[in-house]
């Protein structure tokens, strides 16, 4: 007669005693990982009771970017552990890239600053004069984007231009705020691509100081300008027949816009080169409203920053104050997904990085 192994007893497989031994192990680590994320939460809640966390905002007051941020310094706090204050601050300059070097150096670094961006100083190290760029934005701690955004040009409903097509060879004044902005990339873009006629005026702080330039007369019109900044910000221009929408800038059609008639700029691209240029500039747009916390800061605090953000974009209340003023929570990101979003981009390929440089200096 054969003998049972002295390491299984007659009324159990082999097998059972690993299987038994597997889940153990399972178990206990799981138990682990719940703990260690509960340890983290709780250290992450005790720092942050009774603190005061500033979110930068890379705008003037009024803007579509400034709406957003205020939007979300009044819902943040409730999810953050400890549930923090959430004050808001403007810091506007250089295309942004003011807001992205105080957040990224000189900000607090303990979770006490968090920053939205404009995606273009996000892929300023890459795409900008690196003499005034002292941050490389693959080390930021990704925390979460609001939306993908749509962005267009428009005229003065009187500006000597109807549609996109007659700035091919029609002169057209637009209002920008600088190098590294929206405002001035894309229509330079435009005139050394697609052989357009813009002329670019930069020195405006913002989309406010731009649109009362536009009211004023004093411009025909700009390009680079969010589509919810518009429809949030002045839903007269539209209604009452003001302005006038002529492009969508983005890697595809917005169906709001392109109820308007508004082409996209893609269109107008003649070489598979420049549309690659197009294409690689508007994927940007696919975050567009990026919030951001120090490399430096603790990671159970951007942890924790990163749960809240999304708890944020998921509540009921915060959506039904984003719907009233009429600001578009489309496609938000995580923010791992946004750290790899930004990653990809940053990796394109030296020849069109090169290329794309050229083509957002203005001729003139």
């Amino acid at each position: 007669m054969t003998l049972p192994h002295p390491r299984y007893n007659s009324a159990r497989p082999p097998g059972a005693r690993f299987s038994w031994n597997y889940r153990r192990v399972a178990l206990s680590v799981a138990l682990a990982f719940a703990a260690s994320h509960a340890g983290a939460q709780d250290a992450a809640e005790k720092f942050y009771r009774g603190k005061t966390v500033t979110l930068v905002i890379p705008s003037s007051v009024g803007g579509g970017y400034d709406l957003y941020g205020r939007l979300v310094a009044r819902h943040l706090g409730r999810f953050i552990p400890g549930a923090p204050t959430v004050n808001p601050a403007n810091m506007a300059g250089a295309a942004g890239v003011v807001a992205a070097q105080y957040i990224y150096a000189a900000g607090a670094k303990d979770g006490t600053t968090i920053g939205e961006l404009y995606p273009n100083a996000v892929m300023e190290p890459l795409l900008g004069d690196k003499t005034r760029v002292r941050y490389d934005s693959l080390k930021f701690n990704f925390i979460g984007s609001l939306n993908s955004d749509a962005f267009i040009c428009f005229v003065r409903a009187d500006a000597p231009i109807k549609s996109f097509a007659d700035a091919l060879t029609q002169e057209v004044v637009l209002g920008a705020t600088g190098s590294g902005a929206p405002s001035t990339d894309y229509p330079a873009m435009y005139d050394n691509l697609l052989g357009a006629r813009f002329k670019i005026v930069n020195g405006y702080p913002g989309i406010t100081e731009i649109g009362l330039a536009l009211e004023k007369g004093e411009i025909d019109g700009t390009c680079g300008s969010a589509w919810s900044t518009m429809t949030t910000g002045h839903p007269d221009w539209l209604r009452d027949g003001k302005m006038r929408v002529i492009a969508q800038e983005n890697t595809r059609a917005n169906p709001a816009i392109a109820k308007l008639g508004a082409q996209l700029t893609l269109e107008f691209a003649t070489t598979p080169e420049s549309r690659a240029i197009l294409e690689f500039v508007f994927s940007q747009s696919t975050f567009g409203r990026p919030f951001v916390m120090a490399p430096e800061t603790p990671p159970e605090r951007v942890a924790a920053m990163r749960k809240a953000f999304a708890a944020m974009v998921a509540d009921p209340d915060f959506l039904a104050e984003a719907n009233k003023l009429k600001l578009e929570i489309v496609d938000p990101m995580g923010g791992a997904d946004l750290a790899a979003t930004v990653a990809r981009l940053m990796a394109t390929p030296a020849e069109i990085v090169e290329k794309t440089k050229v083509a957002i200096v203005p001729k003139r």
